[in-house]
């Protein structure tokens, strides 16, 4: 088995009296596209700069290419590793082409002069960037974005199997952002570079990524391919955001939407991810419910309920899992068999107040299995019977779920209350893990 191109140990960087990076223990392939996440102050940064050397450890040690950083001599790290770094501002107008050369430094024999062969790699390096036309034009005449790709150039003139982009999108345009993490991915693939970028936007990471690195407070605690990392749960914990979770229909990759910020202040307010609550709804009764308890940061799964249903329209527009059935038909015995997975899931069953006719009465059915094993909240309904199409058999349903334990609650927020108060025993968050995420 081939040496991982870079492997952190147990890698513990201190500034005076805070922790920056807490045992880190992280292996990278040759050939691997790697994101690293994380907020701000995460440590993304400082992992980067612990590999080039920059920055000393407190702990444990840095491998490049199955030899230990610390005794490499600059030179040797220079042939090892390439870096993009977030924000350099070139000072003199130098040619792109000589600002390119500049990565040929440790290719060079003492004080050597450029060769033909340092020439041919430079504007190769410039094409591979898009700039091949742009040789002989100044550093500070070129556009932002261009001029990033002018540092992308300089760091591939150094011919490194490992390059390193610390936050390489940062001020560039979304176009700009697109190309430049598109001729990097590229670059992998073709030459069989092993990269690792830090980046702020986890819907990027996740798209030109084959494997998302999530950093918080010095710790690893995600780490796998974009599919089993990216969740709603992990940008509650990590980010403080609750956001849905979709896939691209034309690739598969997943992304986030966020809506908003989870603030620590709300006395008693739902652990981020919470869940899951199963909401049982139809004809619109649902919908206000799962928008609002979506909003207040739980998760959430919904059914049975009809396709073209308008509660089943907002379950899919907030990414809730559901049983769905077609149009007008009795719930048949392969979404009842859906929807009872989902309650045997669920922390907490929601009863909005939807109508009851044969075609759905099999949702109370197949609820009252639950009643005192799973807290079931209730919306209270008027007295007059006026959403029981069924001869009476849902009121009793209904009934029947009461006399068992379930509790009724009488509007949004005392549901939100009522939530709260039988979920909080046990929504404490797990302890980071350091080692690779399982799903």
């Amino acid at each position: 088995m081939s040496a991982a191109a870079l492997r952190l140990e147990g890698l513990s960087v201190r500034y005076g009296d805070r922790s920056a990076l807490r045992e880190v223990d992280v292996a990278i392939s040759p050939g691997e596209v790697v994101a690293l996440a994380g907020p701000n102050g995460s440590g993304k940064t400082t992992l980067i700069r612990s590999v080039l050397g920059l920055v000393p450890s407190a702990t444990g040690r840095v491998e490049l290419l199955g030899s230990v950083a610390a005794d490499l001599t600059i030179r040797e790290r220079a042939l090892r590793v390439a870096w993009v770094p977030q924000g350099e501002s070139a000072r003199d107008n130098v040619r792109l082409r000589d600002y390119v050369l500049y990565g040929r430094y440790a290719h060079r024999p003492g004080w050597g002069g450029v060769s033909r062969r340092d020439l041919e790699v430079a504007d190769r390096a410039l094409a591979d960037a898009g700039l091949g036309d742009r040789a002989s034009d100044g550093i500070l005449s070129i556009s932002g974005g261009e001029r990033q790709r002018a540092i992308l150039a300089r760091a591939l003139a150094q011919e490194t199997p490992l390059l390193l982009l610390d936050e390489p999108t940062t001020h560039l345009d979304i176009g700009h952002q697109l190309d430049l993490l598109g001729r990097v991915r590229a670059l992998a693939r073709e030459r069989r570079v092993t990269v690792v970028a830090a980046l702020h936007d986890l819907n990027l990471a996740a798209r030109f990524s084959d494997r998302i690195v999530v950093l918080s407070r010095g710790r690893v605690f995600a780490d796998g391919p974009p599919d089993a990392v990216l969740s709603e749960d992990l940008l509650a914990r990590v980010w403080g955001v609750a956001a849905d979770l979709r896939h691209d229909p034309r690739t598969g990759a997943p992304y986030l939407l966020p809506h908003r910020v989870l603030s620590g202040a709300e006395e008693g307010a739902a652990a981020p991810g919470v869940g899951p609550v199963h909401v049982v709804g139809g004809g619109g009764a649902a919908g206000p419910i799962l928008r609002r308890l979506s909003d207040e940061g739980f998760r959430l799964t919904a059914g049975a309920q009809h396709l073209l249903d308008s509660d089943t329209e907002t379950a899919e527009a907030l990414g809730v899992p559901m049983a769905v059935e077609v149009p007008f038909a009795p719930l048949g015995d392969e979404v009842r068999a859906r929807n009872r997975r989902l309650l045997e899931s669920a922390r907490a069953i929601v009863v909005s107040r939807f109508p009851v006719g044969p075609s759905n009465l099999a949702n109370l059915e197949d609820i009252l299995p639950f009643a005192g094993r799973t807290p079931i909240l209730v919306l209270r309904r008027a007295a007059v019977p006026t959403w029981d199409f069924t001869g009476g058999r849902a009121t009793e349903l209904v009934q029947r779920l009461e006399r068992a334990g379930a509790r009724g609650v009488d509007d949004g927020d005392a549901l939100v209350a009522e939530l709260r108060r039988v979920l909080r025993p046990t929504t404490e968050p797990p302890p980071p893990s350091t080692g690779p995420a399982s799903g």
